[in-house]
């Protein structure tokens, strides 16, 4: 039997792989600005507005981009939710990490000096190695 459900993971890797090219990021930055059309957000950029338009539908699949036509018009306009969704998975990695890292800190502060710890206090000094030509 199929399951149904939608993978949120499939979503957050399309909202990753549209945002992977700089051109889709200027297009989105042009976006947060307000809606533009196709061509005006091709301007900016040196591709052919057929190129623009397969990068806008990478937006629009990643759902970063909501688009709508009129007559000949295609006016594109920003959906920042995928953005949000794609930060609260950043900030939980973030938060994880740093969880873990100040786990090993904590760690090592507390087995500083003590026997078997390999770590019996302030590092030495580095000092480097001497050629044997150089003498003592």
């Amino acid at each position: 039997m199929l399951n149904n459900v939608v993978d949120p993971g499939l979503d957050l890797d399309r909202v990753f792989r549209a945002l992977a090219d700089p051109g889709r990021r200027r297009m989105l930055e042009r976006l947060s600005q307000g809606p533009a059309s196709v061509s005006e957000l091709g301007k900016p950029l040196s591709m052919s507005l057929a190129a623009v338009l397969q990068h806008v539908q990478i937006l629009e699949t990643s759902g970063l981009v909501r688009s709508r036509k009129l007559g000949r018009t295609r006016t594109c306009s920003l959906n920042a939710e995928p953005l949000r969704s794609a930060e609260r998975w950043i900030s939980e990695r973030r938060t994880f990490v740093e969880r873990r890292l100040d786990r090993l800190g904590e760690y090592l502060a507390d087995t500083a000096g003590q026997p078997g710890s390999g770590h019996t206090g302030p590092a030495a000094p580095h000092t480097p190695a001497r050629n044997q030509e150089d003498g003592p």
